[in-house]
């Protein structure tokens, strides 16, 4: 055997980065997360300990002042504070769901605006594609822009949109030309700051769980901002909004394989200690059944969300279905591995004082959020029929 045959392996940096955020999450993170979904509050103490660690938007370029980690970097890191906390890992993660845009689009000024701030840690970026009547049908969308002189004018409103009122920019998709003969060729993207006239927040949705992320629809009236603040030309901006989930759905793969993973070690170590008939209920073979198939879900997950990773990271052509297939399989593996757990705690597992049952609470939104997993199998089927 050659132990130096290093194809189809982590390189030596990602391991070392999964041990560096495993242990801050652990230390920082984990003693906080059933205080943080009991209170329904923004984790600030885990926003607190990745800043300082630079893991929360370590995918952006140095170039912008940032880490520069690549695609399967970020994913490890989201994966690992997902493990302990799903609230605490959608702030990686929604920090480069709402820069992608920008980094695909934007002009080099406009991302030297935003870029440096949100790598510094002073900023957070939201992504606000979704409306009422526009979720899976999101060229269906009602939120306009018009040009005025140097400036463009949104009016409109977005719905679902994620740690909304702790973030400083907005990333919106709006319409700019309703008469377009493709409704998505009237769309464009905009980068929206918290500070502009005629931009408001609305109330928190009450969630089953990532309650520690806020979650709120964001009004636009007379939304008055620079004409510099387009990301690319009028009328791309539903392409680049679609390009960038190719580029983002790993990652909510990631946060489902790292809350699975949590899952999983709690109800292993759970197991091991509770006795039955005189005996740890891990020595009976249908528990150990259930530990086996769950574990090796997880691997399968896993795999998948790192080689879509990969593939984004070499910018392939054809991210549509892996990236889609790695969301997909991924949360369905979570929401079976969680609701196992959960049954493995057996009465335990249905009380709030083990983590078993947050983390099936948390795992149901990743088969939602990014495109449903409904939406996600159509994508596939037509980029398989596409040939």
């Amino acid at each position: 055997m050659n132990r130096g045959f290093d194809t189809y392996q982590l390189a030596e940096e990602h391991e070392a980065l999964r041990a560096a955020v495993r242990s801050l999450s652990e230390k920082e993170i984990a003693p906080h997360a059933a205080e943080v979904d009991e209170q329904s509050r923004f984790p600030i103490e885990a926003k607190k300990a990745l800043v300082k660690a630079g893991f929360h938007a370590a995918h952006i370029p140095e170039d912008y002042a940032g880490e520069g980690a690549d695609s399967i970097a970020t994913c490890i890191v989201i994966e690992e504070v997902a493990r302990v906390c799903a609230s605490s890992s959608l702030i990686p993660a929604v920090n480069k769901l709402g820069t992608m845009p920008i980094l695909l689009g934007a002009s080099d000024e406009l991302k030297r605006t935003v870029l440096p701030s949100v790598a510094n840690g002073e900023a957070m970026v939201s992504y606000a594609l979704s409306e009422r009547e526009a979720g899976s049908d999101t060229a269906s969308m009602r939120t306009r822009a018009r040009l005025d002189g140097d400036h463009w004018v949104l009016n409109g409103t977005k719905c679902w949109i994620t740690n909304a009122g702790e973030s400083s920019w907005y990333t919106v998709m709006a319409v700019t030309d309703p008469d377009a003969a493709r409704k998505a060729d009237g769309i464009s993207a905009f980068l929206v700051h918290a500070d502009d006239p005629g931009f408001e927040v609305g109330a928190k949705e009450r969630k089953l769980g990532i309650k520690g992320s806020p979650t709120c629809e964001i009004h636009f009236s007379d939304c008055a901002i620079p004409e510099n603040r387009i990301i690319g030309e009028p009328g791309t901006g539903l392409r680049t909004a679609l390009r960038a989930l190719d580029h983002t759905r790993p990652t909510i793969g990631a946060q489902a394989v790292g809350i699975a993973q949590g899952a999983l070690d709690a109800a292993v170590a759970y197991v091991r200690e509770r006795r039955q008939f005189g005996r740890p209920v891990s020595d009976f073979q249908g528990v150990q059944f259930m530990l086996a198939d769950m574990a090796m879900s997880i691997e399968a997950a896993r795999h998948m969300v790192y080689v879509a990773a990969a593939r984004a990271e070499r910018g392939e052509d054809d991210l549509v279905f892996v990236s889609a297939a790695a969301k997909c399989f991924a949360s369905d593996v979570a929401m079976r591995v969680t609701t196992d757990a959960v049954q493995l705690f057996g009465g335990a597992g249905y009380t709030t004082d083990f983590p078993v049952e947050r983390m099936m609470r948390d795992a149901k939104i990743t088969q939602i959020y990014e495109g449903t997993n409904q939406i996600q199998r159509m994508v596939m089927a037509k980029s398989l029929l596409r040939g």
